[in-house]
Formats: structure tokens, C-alpha cells, sequence
């Protein structure tokens, strides 16, 4: 997950790194494979065992005819889009439409990951840190209890960015800035 996005979450890899998540363009590729089958005029061995399949021997397999056929045609782009809308990822709202690159795609990687560290919440930061037994203190050198990424960004007098996440996810000059100083790579 480090390597591909920087990030260490991998609910929000696909919508941070403009990835269609696989499980849709599986199911996207399977109904148009299905519905070529059913249409076709030509007799094939392969239509009758989509139609009357045997029984599932290995549960670790999944073969086609178990997946659920959609009844409307649904692009993959509406359905990523819905899920996305539908789903409990922290800080969620700040990507509406998960197809397009979210704001700051073309940052070098070093900013970008960082950018990505405070999306996700996931960074490090002395409660992450200690969580992780790397430290044993969670405070904040500015005195707060605990020092996530979210107070980072948002509320902490030393660091905090003037607009809190949602002005940093949009990357301004300011944020670009900011990010650099906040760049440990």
C-alpha cells in the first residue's frame, strides 16, 4: 500500500490513485460476457454450462455464473461513484466523484504522499507512532492530549493549515507550500 499511494489505508487506495477498484471491472466485464452468451444465435457447450452449471466444488473459486446479473446496465464509473458516496472512509466526503483525479494528482511524490497522509488520517504522527510501538508519548507538542493528523491539519497552533483539510485537499499554492514544509522525504 506504501509503495503504490504513500498511504497506509487501503479503503482509500483506488479513489487516491484514480484506479477503478477490480471487483467492478470484474463484474462489469463478466454481465457483458454473459449477455453476449445469452444473446448469441449460435449453439455453444459453453451456453449450457452458464444456464445449468454444476455445483461449486472449491469455495475458493468463483466462477462466472455465480455472480448476480445485473438487471439495469450500470456504468462502472455510476457504481464506483455510488459506493464511494455509500461508504464509512474517514474524510469521504472530500472526493465526490471518485472517477475524477482528486486535486493534486500531478504533485510530485513526496507531497503527494503526504497530501494522502492527511486525507487518510493515516500518517505519522505521535499517536499513530504509539500505536504502532514506535513511541510511547501520543501528546502534541503544542500540549493537546493526542496528536493525530487530523489536529495536525486542523486544529494545532504550531502546524495547523489556515483553512483546515478541506482548504488543504483542494492544493492552492499555500497548500503546495505548506505540504513541502511538511514533507519528511
Amino acid at each position: 500500500m506504501r509503495i503504490v499511494s504513500g498511504t497506509l489505508r487501503p479503503t482509500a487506495l483506488p479513489v487516491l490513485r484514480h484506479i477503478t477498484p477490480s471487483r467492478i471491472r470484474r463484474m462489469a466485464a463478466t454481465n457483458q460476457l454473459l449477455s453476449k452468451i445469452r444473446s448469441s444465435t449460435v449453439t455453444l457447450p459453453l451456453i449450457s454450462d452458464i444456464e445449468f452449471h454444476p455445483e461449486v466444488r472449491l469455495t475458493s473459486r468463483r466462477p462466472v455464473w455465480l455472480e448476480e446479473p445485473q438487471q439495469e446496465e450500470v456504468s462502472p464509473r455510476k457504481k464506483w461513484t455510488k459506493e464511494w458516496a455509500a461508504s464509512d472512509v474517514e474524510n469521504c466526503s472530500l472526493i465526490v466523484y471518485p472517477s475524477i483525479a482528486p486535486p493534486g494528482f500531478d504533485l510530485r511524490r513526496c507531497m503527494w504522499s503526504t497530501l494522502n497522509h492527511f486525507r487518510t488520517g493515516q500518517g505519522q504522527c505521535a499517536a499513530n507512532l504509539v500505536r504502532w510501538n514506535q513511541a510511547s508519548d501520543p501528546s502534541c507538542s503544542c500540549g493537546a492530549p493526542s496528536q493525530t493528523m487530523s489536529h495536525i491539519v486542523n486544529d494545532c497552533p504550531d502546524m495547523k493549515f489556515p483553512g483546515g483539510l478541506s482548504a488543504l485537499h483542494l492544493v492552492d499554492e499555500e497548500a503546495t507550500v505548506w505540504l513541502g514544509m511538511q514533507s519528511t522525504r
